[in-house]
């Protein structure tokens, strides 16, 4: 069993409300969220597999917590890049629970983490990239993450997306944050035409030191891609290549990768 704890934090670490339970915990906070408060899951025990609900408006997270997390309430331009609904009114419900075996050994898209966040967390999967067009929360690189898949425009929630700013050598790294057994990859790319481009093809780099050369297309439907298992920890998303047609923005509204996580149930 492990100690499940969530804390509602102000901006001064003030706690404004507390829970905890074994196994499961769920928190109500009555009251409207403040800039800088912050939501504080901790566990008594690390590298452990925790369904949680940051907010009752989203979809529930499966994670692997190394440590502490500490979630920001977005606020201001932060906020565009997620559901109006999502830490808005005077009223919370959240909640978090240790996995069971069937779940954390199950076929899935290990990929998927609505609650990932624009920084370094102890909380997998995590999604970061060498540039995110103007630095603007609806191009993050946690977006191509959030299980949202509307790619027929592009800005504000639901049709965030990971941007590049043009540059030729963007990269998206993906950590599992500990070993998963894969075998395949679903892209989505934004596909908002005439005003979007897209890419041709883009080199996936594993962890092990494999790569593979994926070829894409103009479609705003799922393309899968199916490969030899590897054992890995992370991926690259690297050598994306544009099209020739004349439009400089070609972007990523989601990527799943499905597998396990490795061991035996």
């Amino acid at each position: 069993m492990a100690t499940l704890s969530l804390k509602i934090l102000d901006k001064s670490g003030n706690t404004l409300a507390v829970a905890s339970g074994e196994d499961f915990v769920d928190l109500v906070y009555a009251a409207a969220y403040s800039e800088g408060d912050i939501i504080e899951l901790q566990t008594s025990r690390k590298n452990i597999h925790i369904n949680w609900m940051v907010d009752d408006a989203m979809q529930k997270a499966f994670v692997y917590v190394t440590d502490t997390v500490k979630y920001d309430i977005p606020f201001g331009e932060a906020r565009i890049s997620c559901s109006p609904k999502v830490f808005s009114g005077n009223r919370h419900y959240i909640y978090a629970e240790v996995a069971r075996p069937e779940e954390v050994y199950a076929y899935r898209n290990l990929a998927l983490n609505p609650a990932d966040q624009h920084k370094d967390v102890p909380c997998y999967p995590h999604a970061s990239a060498n540039v995110e067009t103007r630095g603007e929360s609806v191009f993050a690189a946690k977006n191509a993450i959030d299980g949202v898949r509307a790619n027929l425009s592009h800005g504000e929630w639901p049709y965030e997306s990971w941007g590049i700013n043009r540059r030729e050598d963007a990269t998206m790294k993906l950590e599992f944050g500990r070993l998963v057994c894969v075998d395949k990859l679903v892209f989505y790319t934004r596909s908002d035409f005439p005003h979007d481009n897209y890419w041709t093809e883009l080199t996936v780099e594993f962890s092990d030191g494999s790569t593979e050369r994926v070829p894409l297309c103009k479609t705003a439907r799922a393309q899968e891609y199916s490969f030899t298992k590897r054992t890995i920890e992370y991926l690259i998303l690297r050598d994306l290549k544009k099209s020739d047609e004349p439009s400089p923005f070609p972007a990523l509204t989601q990527i799943e990768v499905y597998g396990t996580v490795c061991g035996e149930n």
